[in-house]
C-alpha cells in the first residue's frame, strides 16, 4: 500500500508599514497602512493593500469590545481626537485634508487587513498562519494592536496571525525585523554605520522611490528580505574553512 501523499506547506508573510500621527500608539493616530503578501518559498509578492485612515477619536482601552449605555448629556460632550503631531505629518507628507478627503473608516480598514491576511494564508494549520515582516516592526505592531482594539477585532486578529500569548495574557505576533536581518547581512561592512531603511536599501542595490510612504516602504522592506534570502540560498558570504567537529555523543537526552 502506497504511503499517503504529503502536502507541501506554503508559508507566507505579511509586510507591514504604518504612517502615523506620532510615535506613541496609545495617543497617536494611524494615518496610512500598507500590507503586502509574500510567499516564503518563491519570494513572490502576490497581493497588496494600502489605505489612508480617516481621522478618529480616542477610546478607552477595550471600549470597542463592549456597549456602554450613556446619558444624553454624555453623548453631547465632544470626543477627544487622536493626536496628529505636525512634525509627524510633515515627515510623512500626509495632510489632514488628505485624510479627511481620502481616508477610510478605521473599522473598515481593520476588517480589510484581516481579510487580506486570511486570503494570504495558503495552507492549513497554525504553523502556516502569516508572520509579520517590517523595518523596526515593533513600532508598527503597536499601531496594528491599536487599530484592531479600536475596531473591536482583537480576537480575530489573534486568530489570523501567527503568534503566542505571553505571560501577561497579551498576544505577541510572530515577526521578522529587517533591521536585524540587515545587521546579519551587513554587520561586517565597516562602511555601514546606520540601518535606516533607505540606507540599507541603497547598500543592497534596492530602489526606494518615495521614502516615508507606507506602500513604498513595504515594497523596499520585502526587497531587502528577497535579497538577503537569495544570498542565504545561494551560499553567498557563507563561512568556509572551518573543520567539522568530532561528535562527542550520538544522541541527546530530551
Amino acid at each position: 500500500m502506497a504511503a499517503p501523499a504529503v502536502e507541501n506547506r506554503i508559508y507566507t508573510a505579511i509586510g507591514l508599514d504604518f504612517e502615523t500621527g506620532g510615535l506613541d500608539p496609545v495617543r497617536c493616530a494611524c494615518t496610512q497602512i500598507a500590507v503586502q503578501a509574500l510567499r516564503l518559498d518563491t519570494l513572490e509578492v502576490f497581493d497588496r493593500y494600502t489605505a489612508y485612515i480617516a481621522p478618529y477619536c480616542k477610546q478607552e482601552l477595550g471600549a470597542a469590545r463592549r456597549k456602554v449605555l450613556r446619558s444624553k448629556h454624555e453623548l453631547a460632550q465632544p470626543t477627544e481626537r487622536m493626536d496628529y503631531e505636525p512634525r509627524a505629518l510633515e515627515y510623512s507628507g500626509i495632510t489632514m485634508e488628505r485624510l479627511e478627503a481620502q481616508g477610510v473608516d478605521l473599522k473598515e480598514v481593520a476588517g480589510a487587513v484581516l481579510r487580506f491576511a486570511q486570503e494570504a494564508t495558503l495552507s492549513k494549520g497554525a504553523q502556516c498562519k502569516p508572520v509579520l515582516i517590517g523595518q523596526n516592526i515593533i513600532f508598527d505592531i503597536g499601531f496594528l494592536s491599536q487599530l484592531m482594539s479600536y475596531a473591536g477585532l482583537t480576537k480575530e486578529y489573534e486568530k489570523t496571525f501567527a503568534g503566542k500569548t505571553d505571560f501577561y495574557g497579551n498576544f505577541q505576533p510572530l515577526y521578522l525585523d529587517t533591521i536585524l536581518l540587515a545587521r546579519l547581512a551587513l554587520g561586517a561592512d565597516p562602511e555601514v554605520t546606520s540601518y535606516k531603511l533607505e540606507l540599507v536599501a541603497e547598500r543592497l542595490g534596492i530602489e526606494l522611490d518615495d521614502a516615508h510612504d507606507a506602500g513604498a516602504d513595504v515594497a523596499a522592506t520585502l526587497d531587502i528580505v528577497r535579497v538577503c534570502a537569495a544570498r542565504m540560498r545561494n551560499g553567498e558570504g557563507a563561512v568556509t574553512g572551518a573543520a567539522p567537529k568530532e561528535k562527542t555523543r550520538n544522541h541527546f537526552l530530551i
